[in-house]
Order: C-alpha cells, then structure tokens, then sequence
C-alpha cells in the first residue's frame, strides 16, 4: 500500500515533462516565419511560410510602415521575426509598429501579405494603387516580376 502512490505520481511527473518538451518545441516553431520563393511569370517572388506573395508599400520607409488601420485589414503586416529559406536573399529584419507589434522586413522594406490573394501563387495585389500608394510583389534581384525593381524603389 505504501508503494501505490510511486504510479500516479510516476504518470503525473512523465506527463509534465512530455508536456513542456512539447510547449518549448511548438513555442520555438511559431516564434520565426520562413520566408521562400516562389516563380510567378518570369519573376522569382519572396513568400511567406505557407507560399503566399509578399508585397512592399511605395510610401514605407525602412524604420516605420504607413499601412495602418483599415489599410492593414486588406493588407495584413507579415509579423517578425523571419528566417530565410531555401534561395532567399537579402536582409532579413524586423520594425516596430505604430501599434506596437513587430512586423518583418526584407532589405528594409516592411513586408505585407494581400486579403484577395486566396491561395499560394497569387499576386492580386501586385501594381495596385491603393492605400495612399502603390504595392508590388517582392521580387528578388535581378527577377524582372511586373513589380520590377527587385523590391527597391523607396
């Protein structure tokens, strides 16, 4: 009888450690985005973790993103940090939003995602003048995507 207790409290102690290893590991998958690539048209265009374009704003500036509000709405801020996947190049970074979240950039430019992309592969938002501005597709150096520019133009 004196030895029943060594189970229960065996099962409790294994299920707490299987269950922290498990919060630690799942808490470190969902802390960093990675970014990737993806060919649309001619152009190689940086995407998010689940394959969707990412677009800059014209009017951002490396340190601050001027879509806000109802802007960010149609144009969800891609939250930082990032890391870089297979063929993705340049500066990977992150900024400070007016509402105090963290938003990841690439070679400086604030990164967006677009509410009427519906599935990977899409660039609806590319060229569009909305907002105060126009958003291009990210397209890595030496790509020549529609957006052009590979992603500079500040």
């Amino acid at each position: 009888m004196g030895k029943r207790w060594l189970v229960p409290v065996s099962l409790a102690a294994a299920a707490l450690i299987a269950t922290g290893c498990g919060s630690s590991a799942n808490a470190g998958a969902a802390s960093a985005n990675q970014l990737t690539t993806t060919k649309i048209g001619s152009a190689t265009v940086l995407t998010d973790s689940k394959g969707f374009t990412l677009y800059w704003f014209v009017p951002d500036t490396s340190t601050t993103s001027k879509c806000n509000g109802q802007c960010a709405k149609f144009w969800p801020p891609l939250k930082g940090p990032v890391t870089a996947g297979s063929g993705v190049t340049g500066k990977l970074g992150t900024i400070k939003r007016a509402d105090g979240s963290t938003q990841a950039t690439w070679n400086g430019h604030p990164l967006y995602t677009f509410l009427e992309d519906k599935k990977p592969g899409q660039a609806k938002g590319n060229g569009l003048n909305l907002s105060g501005g126009v958003w291009h597709e990210v397209t890595l150096s030496g790509s020549s995507g529609s957006g052009g520019g590979g992603g500079y133009g500040y």
